[in-house]
């Protein structure tokens, strides 16, 4: 089914054969939580969990006004007999078994459940139903976005004024680095989106204008990480349209190869990059970034199996394996994550969790690799600049890094699906 086609389904129609106006009001204010996702961003830099929690019972209540409970329930069903689910299931539930031998349950509970609520959040959008996109959303998101990234420039242009003048918020320019990586993950599949369809160009053009906007924001910003991001998407979106299947194949290897080294990465960078380079990049806390590494790899190496417990990086230092740590080492444990997602899952859940995280972003690009080159190169670039932030950036479990990656996700998977049909891509 083409877009054209499946806009019929979407939010922008002016309504679906049979449906009541409570489930059209419901289903229309689901699109709004996720089109308002980039500004609620930058007036709060932790509420995407929020917008996804809200468009997931607006969707929800929406399906349960417009079809049988069980109906939602064999399409959640099949969701998750998807391989990819039932490896990140897995890892979920082994991470809350890992929590029995955590040095402080309650806050690792909170931990996951931070983790869990927004994947449970995009899982009832997705088997809703009633989510589906159209090329005035995609337009409408688009504008959402350069808006929201020039209201962040102006206040980093203006030394934060505003927020000073209303007294919210801290007057800080890092706490832009959480807006600069959602709205980088958005805009991913709204510049494919646009960029792709047959309108013509006036939706290229905007698709262009958004790029500009976000690349330019997003070297404005502090965040390294999504510096970096924004370099790995353009340049893995061009290399696999170009060559998809090599492509794949790269960041299949480049993957496994970073999850796997992930508890000697501070030793392996220690060693491999020479000290001139170092230097360089002292500015960006190079040096105290490996040196975390190297502290929260003592760990990883410690407990190999079942590592010191999910949501223990939060408080490593006071962990009973501190003790097994290089007494020159136990300092670092306590600056709250160890700035690298596979090394916190090494960490926390050992090999098990890291093996199941790693086997899970397996599956989710073989399942790609069934994709044409043109659907495959966009939603590959996601997931390789996805990762890459990951491995250099903040802790891995963070509601607003989580609930970013679904609504992108959101926004890719559920393109032209059939109404009752699975997420694909």
């Amino acid at each position: 089914m083409s877009e054209t086609s499946s806009s019929a389904h979407s939010g922008a129609s002016p309504g679906r054969a049979g449906e009541s106006a409570a489930s059209r009001a419901l289903r229309l204010s689901g699109v709004a939580c996720l089109l308002l996702m980039p500004l609620a961003m930058w007036l709060a830099n932790r509420s995407a969990p929020l917008m996804l929690g809200l468009a997931a019972a607006a969707f929800l209540g929406a399906a349960l006004l417009s079809e049988p409970v069980a109906v939602s329930i064999a399409r959640l069903r099949r969701l998750l007999m998807v391989p990819v689910a039932l490896a990140i299931a897995a890892f979920l539930a082994w991470a809350l078994v890992s929590i029995g031998w955590s040095h402080k349950p309650s806050a690792s509970l909170q931990a996951w459940g931070e983790l869990v609520l927004p994947i449970v959040f995009a899982l009832v959008i997705a088997a809703s139903g009633q989510w589906r996109r159209s090329p005035a959303m995609m337009r409408a998101l688009a504008l959402a976005i350069i808006v929201a990234a020039a209201l962040l420039m102006i206040e980093l242009d203006s030394g934060l004024s505003q927020r000073a003048a209303l007294g919210t918020g801290k007057m800080m320019a890092f706490v832009f680095n959480r807006p600069a990586i959602v709205l980088l993950l958005l805009a991913a599949p709204a510049v494919h989106a646009l960029w792709s369809r047959p309108a013509g160009w006036p939706d290229r053009a905007l698709a262009a204008l958004l790029a500009i906007v976000v690349v330019v924001f997003v070297f404005r910003s502090e965040s390294e990480a999504a510096k970096l991001g924004a370099v790995v998407l353009i340049l893995c979106w061009a290399f696999s349209a170009i060559a998809p299947r090599l492509a794949l194949a790269a960041t299949a290897l480049a993957f496994v190869l970073t999850m796997a080294l992930a508890p000697v990465l501070g030793l392996t960078v220690d060693r491999l990059m020479p000290s001139a380079v170092l230097n360089r990049l002292d500015v960006l806390s190079a040096r105290a970034r490996i040196d975390i590494w190297h502290s929260f790899g003592e760990v990883a190496r410690a407990r190999p199996v079942g590592g010191a417990g999910f949501g223990t990086s939060a408080a490593m230092h006071e962990h009973p394996v501190a003790t097994e740590v290089l007494p020159g080492s136990r300092t670092l444990l306590g600056v709250g994550h160890p700035h690298d997602m596979p090394l916190q899952a090494w960490a926390e859940t050992g090999v098990v969790g890291a093996g199941l995280l790693t086997l899970a972003g397996l599956l989710l690009l073989a399942r790609l690799r069934r994709l044409p080159a043109a659907e495959l190169a966009p939603r590959l670039a996601l997931f390789a600049a996805a990762f890459s932030i990951a491995t250099v950036g903040h802790g891995a479990w963070q509601g607003w890094w989580i609930a970013g990656l679904g609504a992108a996700i959101l926004w890719f998977a559920m393109d032209a699906a059939p109404r009752q049909g699975d997420a694909h891509g």
